[in-house]
């Protein structure tokens, strides 16, 4: 039985591309508007507002809901949203 093994290194074409889309997104909303899993550096300080949890600061990845933002928070209903 042969089994087949597949690389994950991005082939250079496809890198092209992830980079080119990541260009855009960063030209139309602004550096910082993506973040990279496990990425713990920050593009830009951002003013935030803590929301009580620590672990949902964190999952946040800027340490709290931005400030001068629009951030809607949704779920199920009786999630706990309130």
């Amino acid at each position: 039985m042969a089994t087949m093994t597949t690389s994950r290194q991005p082939s250079d074409d496809r890198q092209r591309a992830l980079d080119a889309a990541i260009a855009q997104i960063e030209r139309s909303f602004g550096k910082g508007s993506l973040m990279r899993l496990g990425q713990q550096e920050q593009a830009i300080e951002i003013e935030t507002i803590s929301t009580g949890s620590l672990g949902l600061d964190i999952a946040l990845g800027v340490g709290g809901l931005p400030r001068g933002r629009v951030v809607e928070i949704y779920g199920p209903e009786s999630s706990g949203k309130t």
